[in-house]
């Protein structure tokens, strides 16, 4: 029985990673599937920053008492669990990092994103203050292309405004990725073009974070909704000791 805690990406809530949190409870895991500062109910998204973002996480820890955790992050969730991982590396046992952004000290998500997504998510962001949202076309083609229309929209619709400065603000990190002492994973869906496959997640990113395993496995950016099952498999060979 391991403990993991799933840290969602952007426009998503925890609940969104509820189904494959229940596909690791059922193997016998303990499951957390908190929702980020900045992504709850009520939050004002035109003013919630990636420091925050990080900090809920830390919080979440150490309110729950977790300890030997299995942090796990999705897409922007990896520039969260980067953070966390250098607040709090005594409570957690291993970073599993799933199609998500590896920082180095310093860097933006937005330095890392191709830059026609850079111009999309700032003419969103200045007309819906400071908050961006995927136009339905993107996250049909290239987030979710494994997925029937009807999955794609009943998907969509679940998800929620992001706020903008999470994805500006550089962050703090001592150290890089590479250098932190705590086991790391990289988990690899292998048809995920929500980064062009000339600018992957894998190995651009996923090196990194120096000594890690790689789990790959076939699916979308988002087989959280596809194939939770699946994803849940990924997650558990990742974690594993």
């Amino acid at each position: 029985m391991d403990n993991y805690v799933l840290v969602h990406g952007a426009w998503h809530t925890g609940a969104e990673l509820e189904p494959t949190a229940a596909a690791l409870r059922s193997k016998g895991h303990i499951v957390h599937c908190p929702t980020i500062a900045g992504n709850r109910p009520g939050d004002d998204r035109s003013k919630s920053g990636l420091a925050a973002a990080i900090t809920s996480i830390v919080d979440y820890l150490a309110a729950h008492n977790l300890r030997d955790v299995r942090l796990v992050g999705h897409s922007y969730g990896g520039m969260v669990i980067s953070g966390v991982a250098q607040q709090a590396p005594e409570r957690i046992r291993r970073l599993v990092y799933v199609n998500a952004f590896v920082p180095l000290p310093g860097e933006a998500l937005n330095d890392l994103v191709p830059p026609h997504y850079v111009g999309m998510f700032d003419a969103v962001a200045a007309a819906n203050n400071n908050a961006v949202m995927l136009p339905f076309e993107i996250w049909r083609e290239v987030f979710i292309n494994d997925a029937d229309h009807a999955l794609a929209k009943s998907s969509y619709d679940k998800l929620n405004p992001h706020p903008y400065a999470t994805f500006t603000d550089r962050i703090a990190l001592k150290q890089p990725m590479a250098e932190v002492q705590i086991g790391k994973s990289y988990v690899n869906c292998q048809q995920d073009t929500a980064m062009p496959h000339s600018h992957p997640w894998h190995p651009r990113l996923s090196e990194r974070l120096g000594l890690f395993r790689l789990v790959e496995c076939p699916g979308s950016h988002e087989l959280w909704f596809t194939d939770p099952r699946r994803m849940a498999e990924a997650i558990e060979q990742a974690g594993r000791d």
